[in-house]
């Protein structure tokens, strides 16, 4: 059984090259977006998965500490999370925040979290660029 269809080949191909992403993950994200398209940016897909951290609050008070949302799909979740570890090592952008995080004091497992809402912004610039992953790639808006 093929789940993802023949026009979203290329998309599996591309998201497979970012080093945390495997052909599990990769074919998730595909076959729940329904290749990207439902989403607008990264954001979004953050929003879309439960990554995103949300505040309890009543008024002026705030009740406990900030956490994630938790709406979207518990498996992706749990799947991006175990990526974030891979990520870790082998991707570059994601190796930085992880270690900016600690580095100022954060939690690991906050800095985890925030590699997977890095993946998943990869991820959705891949799919929407159609280009593959480049380590040492550079944005022409960015300024030197």
């Amino acid at each position: 059984m093929i789940l993802v269809k023949e026009a979203r080949q290329y998309v599996l191909t591309c998201l497979k090259t970012i080093p945390g992403i495997g052909n599990k993950i990769a074919t998730i994200l595909i076959v729940l977006t329904d290749g990207f398209d439902r989403l607008t940016s990264g954001r979004e897909l953050c929003i879309y998965t439960g990554l995103t951290p949300i505040i309890s609050q009543s008024g002026s008070r705030i009740k406990g500490r900030p956490r994630i949302s938790k709406v979207g799909n518990q498996k992706l979740r749990n799947l991006l999370f175990m990526c974030s570890f891979n990520a870790c090592k082998y991707n570059k952008a994601c190796r930085d925040i992880y270690e900016r995080l600690v580095a100022k004091g954060k939690s690991k497992k906050l800095a985890l979290i925030a590699v997977c809402n890095k993946l998943l912004k990869q991820a959705f610039a891949i799919a929407k660029s159609g280009l593959i992953y480049e380590d040492t790639y550079r944005s022409t808006l960015v300024k030197s």
